[in-house]
């Protein structure tokens, strides 16, 4: 007789140290049944668990790490206790595991295995920058990182901002040492009248969402530097 899958549970990270989002209460008994979990830093989320009052001994986790540098044929290897019957965690750096962040292969390869994949609520900062900005919340699109490469980069910022004026709102990012140069790129690229939403810091005491023109931005002395920041694009 074939022995019973486990599961595979997307558990949501809190945005940052100190956050003040709680995850959601439902989550903490999925999160002490399990003691294997795929992690994009076995330190953090160590760090992670340990702050949510896991009751296992730590030094009996197993964790898989997961990053760009992990194989096609690792991640088979990761998906073998669960055809074996334990239900793995996979566990994000921030927020929900697989928007802006790596496992999107583990669920595709959990599906194929026809193990159950059981998504968990928590923060996202893409949603609540989205929610916040005043944007069309019905047709939105999220486009990840930007080239970093001028030419590229500003054929990317033009194509959102068209994408934008036609009503379908756009959201991205960049590392928070770029921010600042991703907005100089924005005035240089786009016209002073397009309407622009950051949000930085979502969830945390710094928390910091603005709304405005282009132009406006241009005046405004917030320091988004090194901040994890969102950056919307509207009308």
């Amino acid at each position: 007789m074939a022995s019973k899958l486990g599961k595979l549970y997307l558990i949501p990270a809190p945005l940052g140290d100190n956050a003040l989002d709680p995850i959601p209460e439902y989550v903490k008994p999925a999160v002490a049944s399990l003691t294997h979990f795929v992690v994009e830093q076995e330190k953090t989320a160590r760090r992670y668990l340990k702050a949510y009052g896991y009751s296992h001994p730590l030094n009996e986790l197993v964790l898989y790490p997961l990053n760009k540098h992990t194989t096609d044929d690792e991640m088979m290897e990761y998906i073998m206790p669960m055809l074996a019957g334990t239900s793995m965690g996979l566990i994000s750096e921030a927020g929900m595991p697989c928007i802006a962040d790596p496992g999107a292969t583990i669920v595709e390869m959990a599906h194929q295995s026809k193990i159950q994949v059981v998504p968990l609520s928590g923060p996202s900062s893409i949603l609540l920058a989205l929610v916040a900005s005043g944007f069309n919340g019905q047709e939105f699109a999220f486009n990840g990182y930007l080239p970093i490469k001028h030419p590229e980069r500003k054929q990317k910022l033009q194509e959102l901002e068209r994408l934008a004026q036609r009503g379908q709102t756009q959201i991205f990012m960049d590392t928070p040492f770029r921010n600042k140069q991703l907005l100089d790129d924005l005035n240089q690229c786009c016209r002073p009248d397009t309407r622009l939403c950051i949000a930085c810091d979502l969830t945390l005491e710094t928390e910091y969402i603005r709304t405005m023109s282009l132009n406006d931005w241009k005046k405004n002395k917030e320091n988004l530097h090194k901040r994890p920041a969102i950056f919307i694009l509207g009308r």
